[in-house]
């Protein structure tokens, strides 16, 4: 099966070996969003809220430019530095998915590029 890749000005660069997104099929798998302004490219001033809102926007850009949208996306990584945080995230999840909502793991890890707080991954499935 074909392997898409998927890219878009409205989401930050790839600042890695690797593509925003790749379809392949009806199935989209997103690499990790960390809250880097996609203009820029430099990470977003703020704390966990601001962070989680600019990768939630950023997996939307990549999420529309494949031909979707959140509410196609089946499943989320979730990454935070601390999971005492997980509430705010939940927080601000909910203004970017309705019920049903994905499918979801949420990891506390010791570390994300470039020192950010928060990273999203994802996978999508169209019709």
């Amino acid at each position: 099966m074909a392997r898409t890749p998927i890219n878009t000005d409205r989401a930050p660069a790839a600042i890695g070996p690797y593509s925003q997104a790749v379809r392949s099929g009806n199935t989209v798998y997103f690499s990790g969003q960390i809250p880097l302004d996609p203009a820029t490219g430099e990470v977003v001033p703020g704390g966990i809220e601001a962070q989680a809102r600019r990768a939630f926007d950023n997996l939307k850009a990549v999420a529309e430019e494949a031909g979707g949208s959140m509410d196609d996306i089946v499943r989320l990584g979730l990454y935070l530095t601390d999971l005492g945080e997980f509430a705010v995230v939940n927080s601000v999840m909910s203004e970017y998915f309705d019920a049903p909502y994905p499918a979801r793991s949420t990891i506390e890890v010791a570390g994300l590029p470039k020192r950010v707080a928060f990273e999203v991954d994802a996978v999508m499935v169209l019709d």
